[in-house]
Formats: C-alpha cells, structure tokens, sequence
C-alpha cells in the first residue's frame, strides 16, 4: 500500500511559541547532559515541577552513552532551577533504560508514567512518588506498549490512562499505531481497554499517532494533546543519522467529561507542526514536536511544553477557550469498541 504523503503542515494560529524558548537545554543541567526533551511538567505543591528526559554524551560528537532523568523546579513555569543531580536512571538485568516520563497530579500525590526499554521489548511504567527522589513502581506493562497518560482524576471510581500499543506486526502498513484507553481499580491491574483514536482519523498523520500530555479538565471536557507522525521517503538526512524520514506534530481533542472513552471533537489540522528554527534544524531528529506536559492556569492560559527536535524542551501557550473552539464533532465513529 502506497503511503499517502501529507504535504505542507502549519501551526494553529491559536498557539504562541514562548519567546524564551527553548526553555530547558543541556547547558542548563549541572551534570553531564546532551538531549533535554520530552519532559513532564506539573503544578505541585505550590511549584511548578519537571521531570526531562536527558540523553547524555556529547552533542559536538553526535555520540549518547545513556539516558537518565532530570528534575527541575520554576515559580513561573518559563525559568526553571535544575537540581544538581539526575533524579532516576533504572536498569536491571531485564530493563535498559527508562525514558520519556510524563507526571500527574492525583489526589495530592504525583504520579510519573515512563517508558521502559528491555530486552524483551519496550513497556509502559506507571510509579508514584513523594520526593522526587524514591519512586515507587506501580505496574510496568507487557510489551509491546508506550506513551502512557493519566488522567488527573478517576471517573467513576476507576484511574484512566491513554496508551499506544505497537503490535509487531503493525496493520495496513508499517508504524499505523493507534491510541487505546484503558482503567484500572487501583492503577496496578489494568483492563477494560479500547481503541480510541486510530491513525485514519488524523488528516495530518501517514503512520502512527499516540498520546502526548495527560489530559486537563475544563467545563467542556478533556483537552487532550496527541503527537501524530507522517512519513515522507524523499526525506534525506535531518539530524544525526543518515537518514530521518518522519516528521512529529501535535493534535488536540475534546474528551467526554463523563466518559472519556467517547471523542467529543478534534481538530483536523495540526495544533503544532515544527516551523521554528530550534524545531526544524539543529537536533538530533529535526521536524520533531513532541508534547509530555500541559497545565491550564486558573486565569485560562494553557501551557504545553515539549520537546523540540529532540534536542529540548520549548514552551508554546494558548487560552483554553481558543484550544476547545478547534475541536469540532468528529465526522468518523471508532470502527471497534468490543461492544463494551
């Protein structure tokens, strides 16, 4: 099957890049440091706290020699204090590596979902912790899974989170992977799972899609970000490797509040597609936007941080109301939900 090439994508007018992006790079982190991306960020305990990805080598060689995660803390969500040491770098005999981690905060406690490298494949993690310091492993996934979110609340009596399973095998094509939701009693056994967005429901995507922040609540429902990727084989090299073909956006819908299992709208253009110098040249994968964090402000900003050529960690803002207004009914149903 022939892959269908998207063409020309630009941002939503609604969103506006931080002048002070990007807000977190290597030479901010006292310690040995090369890609800062895909942070989680959250308000807590009175501050705003991140959790980044750090890739650490060196950026002049092009060289990783592993990855750890970072934390930092901000009174303003834009100029961020890096502790002086990584907060967490796992591996066992079984685990590699854990990445990627996005942070929730539920019924006063922060909870950190990451993804886990093995060598029986990649997993999703979901741990809690109190200090940012010691972290408590709830459930690790089996593989193949990834990209996991919370939602900040249980809905009728059950924690909720967003996936993106990859089969081995794929469907239609290679890399068409999709985004599941699934609930839990007690955020360790984990069912009830369904398709929620598949990968021909966005305009903007060729091959997979997957969760980007954990979703806020509004009056209207669930704002939820997503990264949806397209593939183009003309594309030669855009960053370290010899060749780098994808191109990573960030998508927006609207959940139901009550039953999040149901798209109450999207928008069917991208909300950020990489335009920006820092997002399209530069990084270790260029035309890379990569979302792990949102919070919505009492006075209806929104702010999303992510990662940008996946080499840092940017900040875009917009108004909630603004964000909301882009998600239109969806004009397809979701061809399988078990008849759950």
């Amino acid at each position: 099957m022939a892959t269908r090439l998207i063409g020309e994508l630009k941002s939503s007018a609604v969103i506006s890049r931080h002048r002070k992006n990007p807000v977190l790079k290597a030479s901010d982190v006292p310690y040995p440091a090369a890609l800062i991306f895909n942070a989680g960020v959250a308000k807590y305990e009175g501050k705003y706290v991140m959790v980044f990805r750090n890739d650490y080598g060196s950026i002049e060689e092009q060289r990783i020699d592993g990855t750890n995660l970072g934390l930092a803390f901000s009174d303003d969500g834009v100029k961020w204090q890096v502790e002086p040491n990584p907060c967490w770098e796992l591996k066992t005999d079984e685990i590699t590596r854990i990445y990627d981690p996005r942070l929730t905060v539920i019924e006063g406690r922060c909870y950190l979902c990451f993804a886990v490298d093995t060598y029986h494949g990649v997993c999703g993690g979901v741990a809690v912790t109190e200090d940012f310091q010691k972290f408590e492993i709830l459930s690790i996934s089996a593989p193949e899974n990834r990209n996991m979110v919370l939602f900040p609340e249980k809905i009728n009596g059950m924690y909720l989170r967003l996936e993106r399973p990859f089969p081995v095998y794929g469907r239609v094509q290679d890399e068409w992977f999709d985004i599941w939701i699934s609930d839990s009693p007690d955020l360790k056994y984990w069912g009830h799972s369904q398709l929620l967005l598949a990968v021909e429901h966005v305009p903007f995507a060729n091959a997979k899609i997957g969760p980007a922040a954990p979703p806020v609540k509004t009056k209207h429902g669930w704002l939820t970000v997503f990264h949806s990727v397209d593939k183009d084989y003309s594309r030669g090299k855009n960053g370290w490797e010899d060749k780098w073909q994808k191109r990573y956006c960030a998508g927006i819908m609207l959940l139901d509040q009550d039953n999040p299992y149901k798209i109450k709208g999207i928008c069917p253009e991208p909300l950020i597609a990489p335009e920006a110098p820092y997002e399209i040249s530069g990084g270790f994968r260029n035309n890379a936007v990569f979302p792990c964090g949102m919070v919505l402000e009492d006075d209806g900003e929104v702010k999303i941080y992510y990662g940008a050529a996946d080499i840092t960690t940017c900040l875009v803002t917009a108004d909630v109301d603004d964000l909301i207004g882009l998600c239109k009914k969806p004009d397809f149903k979701v061809p399988m939900n078990f008849g759950l």
